[in-house]
């Protein structure tokens, strides 16, 4: 075989590695990087998310990633890891460009109210590259807990984080803050993680807090703020044990359960 012919076959061999990849667990990404507003993400923060991941001692891209909101304190914090094993290791902080609504969570279609509980970012679907807010990523609300707690059949639903700074129920983190989630979050899913996790609370639920949103609402003369607090006292369980691990809880939906350690939660709860 002639030398000329073995670099052509070679070449094939290569070509074929590489369409391999591309067509296995990046598929995703290239599929993303066909639209004009993932390039330019891509191109202006990539660098910024590789330089952030490389701070906290993360390899980039990394291969899960979490998110988590508080409503009182307008914030989304994007977290990071390698493997399913390491701790989440938090990446950036992002204010709420918008809120609408109140605290509380979203029971029906119309209410203006941001959800609360824990949430995914499901299939491809859900990434949105030419969202009326620059990108977008759906989340699944309703959820089971959503279904059974909420107005059946008026439920509504097309809750995003997205960029902007108006919001009807979304999460909106500014154009350049989408930019950096996004990007961050297809990376991680082009590379294995079928679902990206999203938790939304009223507030960082901490012993603290809690007794301060038992002091504003319990005194409410309706039912509303007996059932809010209720319904919060559901969720903090998964707080207090992500706070303390770093790692997700496993959620049980409809008067939401965390299924580890219950005595490790019973020690902590309020």
């Amino acid at each position: 075989m002639s030398v000329t012919r073995m670099h052509r076959l070679a070449s094939v061999v290569l070509s074929s590695l590489l369409v391999s990849s591309i067509g296995g667990s990046q598929t995703f990404e290239v599929q993303q990087l066909r639209f004009d507003r993932v390039r330019q993400a891509r191109e202006q923060k990539d660098s910024v998310m590789k330089a952030l991941a490389g701070q906290q001692g993360l390899a980039y891209p990394v291969r899960s990633v979490f998110i988590r909101a508080f409503k009182r304190e307008k914030l989304l914090e994007l977290w990071g890891r390698n493997s399913p094993n390491d701790r989440f290791i938090l990446i950036k902080t992002y204010p709420l460009a918008g809120f609408s609504g109140r605290l509380g969570p979203k029971r029906v279609e119309g209410d203006l109210q941001i959800p609360e509980g824990f949430y995914e970012i499901k299939g491809e679907s859900s990434f949105n590259p030419h969202s009326d807010f620059h990108l977008s990523m759906l989340v699944d609300y309703p959820n089971e807990s959503d279904r059974k707690l909420g107005v059946r059949a008026r439920l509504g639903g097309e809750i995003c984080v997205h960029g902007n700074n108006v919001t009807i129920g979304c999460l909106p983190i500014t154009d350049e803050g989408i930019k950096e989630v996004y990007w961050f979050a297809v990376q991680a899913k082009s590379r294995g993680q079928a679902r990206i996790p999203i938790h939304i609370f009223p507030a960082r639920l901490d012993s603290t807090m809690m007794a301060t949103l038992q002091q504003e609402y319990t005194g409410v003369k309706d039912t509303t703020g007996h059932e809010l607090i209720s319904f919060w006292q559901t969720l903090q369980p998964g707080y207090l044990w992500f706070e303390e691990h770093r790692t997700l809880p496993r959620v049980r939906a409809g008067r939401y359960r965390v299924g580890q350690l219950k005595s490790w939660m019973e020690d902590r709860l309020v």
